[in-house]
């Protein structure tokens, strides 16, 4: 099998930069337009900003953690990159497209590989309505927000939330409330993937709201629509053995 042409990149944090001219001293770094493969260099949150910066290449992503978590990453190793990457496992995941509409009428549209989560603005709770696939589900919901998740995400702000956390293959999106006050004792719902859910803001001059697609935000919002995005396809790659189908059993187990 040929040599992968790398394109690298990495964070601005001293670690993922003194990694990254390590990893330069032993392999060619190729621009992104001739490349195999992106590696990317840094946390959880800079391998979510690749995978957006990189969407359109349609390049598989390997990630060498230099972050806190790490959990899209793989362990940072300069010396067997190649050998790691030739035996690297696949895993492809799917983006959710949030549609947000604020107060003065603007639809601003944004994806989110993690999920779309709604928040309060102020000290007020947050009330929603919820339909999915145009029906009423709940009439109101009043919490600190809510929000739907990926399965590749169900292991992020999701499961901070308490809500479920999903198998990568799972054909699911996690629908999980943040702090609910009323009612209480909800605790979400898991939808089909082909699921449209719409949040409607209740009162939105009194109990302002934002919408945030992983690192995008719209405050003001008064209807949000997500759905996922099944035409775009997201590739990640995992040291074999250590697949994010894997990691997220693994997850599950944790004591």
């Amino acid at each position: 099998m040929a040599t992968p042409k790398i394109c690298f990149r990495a964070s601005s944090t001293p670690e993922a930069h003194a990694a990254f001219e390590a990893l330069r001293g032993l392999y060619d770094n190729t621009p992104i337009e001739n490349a195999d493969v992106i590696v990317a260099i840094g946390g959880d949150g800079f391998m979510l900003h690749t995978l957006h910066e990189t969407m359109a290449s349609q390049l598989p992503i390997y990630g060498l953690n230099k972050g806190t978590v790490g959990f899209l990453m793989n362990p940072f190793n300069a010396d067997d990159l190649i050998e790691r990457l030739t035996h690297a496992e696949l895993a492809c995941i799917h983006p959710l497209a949030m549609s947000a509409t604020d107060a003065s009428g603007t639809v601003k549209n944004a994806l989110a590989i993690n999920e779309v989560s709604l928040l309060r603005e102020t000290r007020q709770s947050a009330k929603l309505r919820i339909s999915v696939d145009g029906k009423v589900r709940m009439e109101e919901l009043l919490c600190d927000g809510a929000l739907v998740s990926t399965p590749a995400g169900s292991t992020a702000y999701n499961l901070s939330a308490h809500g479920p956390i999903l198998p990568i293959d799972a054909e699911l999106l996690a629908l999980t409330p943040i702090s609910a006050f009323r009612p209480r004792r909800w605790r979400g719902a898991l939808l089909s993937h082909h699921a449209k859910v719409r949040f409607e803001v209740l009162d939105p001059s009194k109990r302002p709201v934002s919408a945030v697609a992983d690192h995008y935000e719209v405050r003001d919002v008064v209807s949000v629509d997500i759905e996922e995005n099944r035409e775009i396809n997201l590739n990640l790659l995992f040291d074999e053995g250590h697949s994010l189908d894997e990691r997220v059993l693994s997850e599950q187990f944790v004591q």
